[in-house]
């Protein structure tokens, strides 16, 4: 197997750590390698590492990476895949494909853009929605969305970040958008954040909570809240007993699936401890991953 570094354009997203995370630690507020794969099914995890990573950081010391290697779209279960190929645009976000039962897709936050990219989603179906998260994640958006011949959606809180939007979300109250896919509002970390539910399965949960390695848990981001840590406690207040789902998808922060009846105890759980937070200075390096 070939020697892996990290270069010093790592950001510490936690991309990479995601999808290798036995293979690729944390150390001095960087990515780092802790091993090199020692099987295919190792080398397939860091591969995928390598293709999400925003700053393209990871690198074989004997030059580039195999784009045969690439395994993106990378298929999570049977109704969505992690679409790889994360934006420095978006700080790195994870973008999601959510396939639908009439063989058609929609767009969740958006990968970096290139024309290649774009055709390998389409490979799964047309994709007919574009659905921004918030406005940190708006970057390729209208970009893709026109690619597709797609539909751009944005809350209304957020709209400045893409005033072209094709679907504005507007209030507070849920939204059913497509058969079995609601947006639901979620002012917090920002003005307007939403979190798209999908079959009572998936909660493309945007930047407003996350699975944390760390803690076992699921966590907001409570160092990088843009808006207000107090809204997003009176809004996961407002929501938790409207979602149900197994799947956690955020932006920023890992994935997890869990029983719909385990995650909802957790999620109510997430909704009493952030009722105990109070504002506090933005510090990138404060994210428990």
């Amino acid at each position: 197997m070939d020697e892996w570094y990290v270069d010093d354009r790592c950001v510490n997203c936690d991309v990479a750590r995601q999808f290798a995370p036995e293979l690729i630690g944390e150390a001095d507020g960087k990515s780092r390698i802790l091993r090199p794969p020692s099987d295919d099914a190792e080398n397939r995890r860091l591969h995928a590492a390598v293709f999400a990573c925003p700053t393209r950081s990871i690198r074989p010391v004997t030059g580039r990476a195999d784009p045969a290697l690439d395994p993106f779209p990378l298929a999570l279960d049977d109704g969505v895949l992690i679409c790889g190929h994360n934006s420095a645009r978006t700080a790195g976000a994870n973008a999601y494909l959510l396939r639908r039962p009439s063989g058609t897709g929609m767009m969740v936050d958006t990968p970096r853009w290139s024309r290649e990219l774009a055709r390998r989603y389409t490979a799964y179906g047309p994709v007919t929605d574009v659905l921004l998260t918030h406005r940190d994640h708006a970057a390729h958006g209208r970009r893709y969305a026109d690619h597709f011949g797609a539909r751009l959606w944005i809350h209304e809180g957020d709209l400045d970040a893409a005033p072209d939007a094709d679907q504005v979300i507007r209030g507070l109250e849920p939204l059913e958008i497509a058969a079995g896919v609601t947006v639901h509002p979620l002012p917090g970390h920002t003005r307007g954040s939403v979190l798209y539910l999908a079959d009572d399965r998936y909660c493309f949960s945007g930047d407003s909570f996350y699975w944390s390695r760390t803690t076992g848990d699921l966590e907001v981001v409570e160092s990088v809240t843009w808006y207000s840590i107090e809204v997003l406690a009176d809004s996961l207040a407002r929501t938790a007993g409207r979602l149900r789902f197994e799947w956690v998808l955020p932006g920023h922060g890992d994935r997890r699936r869990l029983p719909a009846e385990e995650m909802s105890r957790r999620l109510h759980g997430l909704t009493e401890r952030t009722r105990l937070l109070r504002p506090r200075p933005v510090d990138f390096t404060g994210v428990r991953w």
